[in-house]
């Protein structure tokens, strides 16, 4: 998949200039972000050839040791087909859970059902999770894919810290090793605007240079 955008990407700039490129920077992005969470997440025909998926995994094994524990599990996720590929694993494992996302019409029903201990465990779409939630019963919080604006994410993890929490809630972040979303975070640090360009679609040019984009590509 990153040699296919890469290449794209490449071809791309050199014709019409980064400025001009955005749709193609945007989708070269986007894709390599998904894969990092789930190859049947990108619409490539190389990625669905790909069974399995790391971060999957390391998810379930998480989730088994946690709700062992009788622990409270928020579960967030900016990629609403990535909840649906943990909702097909949890019903395979016969696994109750609660979800969020911005197509759900009762919101309050799955968080009252929560705070009240029905459910120990919560998927929420990073979108639909950013605000006007009180979610105190959590004790665990899960990034699946790192949010490239820090403040989002942080949103997303303050429902757990409203008024009335009496215990540490614990967060965790999975970022796949030598991977874009490593080096985007590690740009973001420099560059703190940045991420709110890449995702809103407007000029990245003005924000990253051809140079800084390629090194995010690199393999």
């Amino acid at each position: 998949v990153r040699a296919t955008v890469d290449d794209r990407v490449r071809r791309e700039i050199s014709a019409r200039g980064l400025a001009q490129s955005q749709i193609v920077v945007l989708d070269a992005l986007l894709k390599l972000r998904q894969v990092c969470c789930d190859p049947r997440l990108v619409k490539l025909d190389v990625a669905r050839r790909i069974e399995g998926s790391a971060k999957l995994e390391l998810l379930f094994e998480m989730l088994d040791e946690l709700l062992a524990e009788g622990r409270r599990v928020l579960l967030f996720s900016q990629f609403t087909e990535m909840l649906g590929l943990i909702e097909k694993e949890l019903a395979e494992r016969g696994i109750a859970y609660l979800k969020l996302t911005g197509d759900t019409q009762d919101r309050e029903r799955p968080v009252r059902e929560f705070q009240e201990g029905r459910v120990p465990l919560f998927l929420i779409s990073l979108k639909a999770g950013g605000t006007g939630l009180n979610l105190t019963a959590a004790d665990f919080v899960i990034h699946t894919d790192p949010w490239w604006n820090p403040a989002v994410e942080d949103q997303a993890t303050d429902r757990a810290h409203r008024i009335g929490q009496d215990r540490p809630v614990t967060v965790y972040r999975l970022v796949a090793e030598n991977t874009i979303e490593e080096r985007i975070l590690d740009l973001h640090a420099k560059k703190r605007d940045l991420a709110d360009s890449l995702l809103a679609g407007t000029d990245v040019s003005a924000k990253l240079t051809a140079e800084e984009l390629m090194g995010l590509l690199r393999q």
